[in-house]
């Protein structure tokens, strides 16, 4: 994908995560775009405004008034810029800038532009782990994407406060990968479109409502775990993220979510109410109390087999091997299955090794399934432990959706998008 010819008021606001902006730049300039950045005067704290001035090759504007010699021309400069761009990419965008921007204030040549701006928006978060799960800082999310501004999930790793947390700034290379796709419009959680040229400047969008409001999804995710004695267990690679990043993006398009999840190092993503399970048939039981759901996205990686007896003591390491009689552990995702109602949506995930889009469809008739998602484990930047993923849906009416490698929260909107299309 290419984003030649494009105009692009990049907006870059203090946050550590401002470092990356030089890349970014970069990365835009030479995918062919046109960037004009804006930067507020705290950004210019952590990155010099001449560094960004000569990768995208124009000057950085910051200040909402000129100074008195240039004020006839460039006092409405942010109306310019807003007529001039195809898009408005704020990337680090702090809780300050959020807030502001859920507010309509403007009191920077970037919050006027963008309230100037008849093309769509994107902003990409980079706060502390706390800050970004806060309910102000949700509820300011929650009304930009009702104004139709595109959110990008922050990415999960270690933090500049030294935890490790939601809050981190997509890699360059990422956030670029979105911007073509969102500027493409192949429906990666675009929440709102441009407004035609016959509205006027400055007139406000039209709230747009989340697409998943007043229904209920449930979500299941992680691995679970068979014990063998009171210190051992079977179980398997799965971190969870991918379920996680399932449940974030549907409560974040209006829905109740409930999100049954394995032993996973992973934060409650905000709006989302949480049970926690262990075994596989601890996840059973929770799945089947939320059955009714519409929506049930069955990403957990269960166990198929469990140790037929569990010993109530720690096993002593002998002399010899150590033999194990295993049992099969209830079939969730069939299950669901069984008992499927009319109008509910049932899509399960399938990790395969090889043949795998034979045995999804497979597996998909037999488990009445109305989608399954495919992925390949070794496949690099794929499955289970990876941050990107890469999936292929097919669905019972023999459609087939190729996602490409993406960071998993990316994946997660393609995903929704397709079974909720």
């Amino acid at each position: 994908m290419s984003l030649k010819g494009k105009k692009i008021v990049l907006g870059l606001t203090g946050s550590i995560a401002a470092y990356k902006a030089a890349d970014l730049t970069r990365r835009l300039v030479k995918a062919g775009a046109e960037v004009q950045p804006v930067m507020t005067p705290a950004a210019a704290r952590f990155i010099p405004p001449l560094t960004i001035a000569t990768l995208a090759g124009r000057e950085v504007l910051s200040e909402l008034f000129p100074d008195a010699g240039d004020a006839q021309t460039a006092w409405t400069k942010h109306v310019d810029l807003g007529l001039w761009a195809d898009a408005v990419v704020i990337a680090p965008a702090t809780a300050q800038t959020l807030a502001k921007l859920a507010g309509g204030f403007c009191d920077s040549m970037l919050t006027a532009v963008v309230l100037s701006a008849r093309c769509p928006v994107l902003v990409a978060p980079a706060m502390d782990h706390d800050m970004w799960g806060h309910p102000a800082t949700q509820r300011n999310v929650a009304r930009l994407h009702a104004d139709g501004v595109e959110v990008v999930d922050p990415a999960h790793g270690e933090l500049a406060s030294g935890l490790v947390g939601d809050g981190r700034l997509p890699e360059p290379e990422d956030l670029v990968a979105t911007i073509e796709r969102w500027m493409q419009g192949s429906g990666f959680g675009v929440q709102g479109s441009a407004p035609s040229d016959d509205v006027p400047v400055g007139a406000p969008r039209s709230p747009v409502p989340g697409p998943l409001q007043g229904r209920h999804v449930l979500v299941t995710a992680g691995p679970t775990r068979e014990a063998i004695d009171p210190v051992r267990f079977l179980s398997n690679g799965s971190t969870g993220t991918m379920g996680f990043a399932l449940a974030a993006a549907a409560a974040r398009r209006g829905a109740r979510v409930t999100l049954v999840a394995g032993p996973v190092a992973l934060d409650t993503p905000p709006g989302v109410d949480r049970v926690d399970v262990v075994t596989a048939d601890d996840l059973l039981d929770a799945a089947l109390a939320h059955a009714d759901a519409d929506l049930v996205i069955a990403a957990a990686a269960v166990s198929d087999y469990a140790p037929a007896q569990v010993s109530d003591h720690k096993l002593a390491k002998g002399d010899g091997d150590l033999t194990l009689t295993l049992r099969r552990t209830p079939d969730v995702l069939a299950t669901l299955g069984e008992r499927k109602r009319d109008g509910q949506t049932l899509v399960g995930f399938a990790l395969e090794t090889h043949g795998g889009e034979a045995k999804a469809r497979a597996k998909l008739d037999r488990k009445r399934l109305d989608w399954i998602a495919l992925n390949v484990q070794g496949e690099p930047g794929a499955g289970m432990g990876a941050p990107t993923n890469r999936v292929t849906l097919l669905g019972a009416d023999g459609a087939r959706v190729e996602i490409a490698t993406a960071p998993k929260a990316e994946v997660a909107q393609a995903i929704l998008d397709a079974v909720t299309g």
